[in-house]
């Protein structure tokens, strides 16, 4: 089995906070409290060219789609729309945020991009490029943990052939507690 952990962030104080009446509690992860990790058996992953992509399916790329295009292949980590539209802000104040969302969207049509909308928390996006993985996410540090195991890939064929099924395509999120040590 081959782990990576993707994700971190240090809200568990805010949350624990929110518990006791003293903060606001957001269960998952602010794209500020989050840092990246990159490949989870130490591949090389090429850079995706989602310009060529839109391209092929014949999309027009205007100038504030390039600049958003170049952030997406650029980015290390799996950023929402509101952190891609911050970013591309830095570069031209005249990029919308419904541009930005049409341009996910976009790629999500064209299978360049992938959508995690993990629980409790906003869309965030990956290439389409790498080998298939699932993710374990730590519901008390945040941790987003991309891992791929053949032994969960068989089982997963082997129940659907049992009932008569060929999986067309699976996502698989844990979310759980790490064991504490006795």
């Amino acid at each position: 089995m081959q782990l990576q952990i993707v994700c971190n962030w240090n809200a568990v104080e805010d949350y624990r906070g929110a518990a006791d009446g003293n903060a606001t509690a957001s269960f998952f992860a602010t794209h500020s409290q989050l840092t990246h990790s990159r490949a989870m058996n130490e591949t090389v992953i090429p850079k995706p060219d989602y310009e060529a992509a839109l391209r092929e399916a014949g999309v027009r790329i205007t100038r504030p789609r390039r600049v958003i295009l170049g952030i997406l292949s650029d980015a290390g980590d799996h950023p929402d729309a509101m952190e891609i539209f911050k970013r591309a802000v830095a570069i031209d104040t005249g990029i919308s945020l419904s541009t930005v969302y049409r341009t996910m969207k976009l790629l999500e049509g064209i299978g360049a991009i992938h959508r995690h909308a993990f629980e409790g928390g906003p869309s965030r996006f990956e290439p389409a490029v790498g080998e298939h993985h699932d993710h374990l996410i730590d519901i008390d540090t945040g941790d987003v943990i991309e891992f791929q195991s053949d032994r969960i890939e068989e089982l997963q064929q082997e129940i659907a052939r049992s009932l008569g099924y060929d999986i067309v395509h699976h996502r698989l999120e844990l979310y759980g507690r790490k064991r504490r040590k006795r």
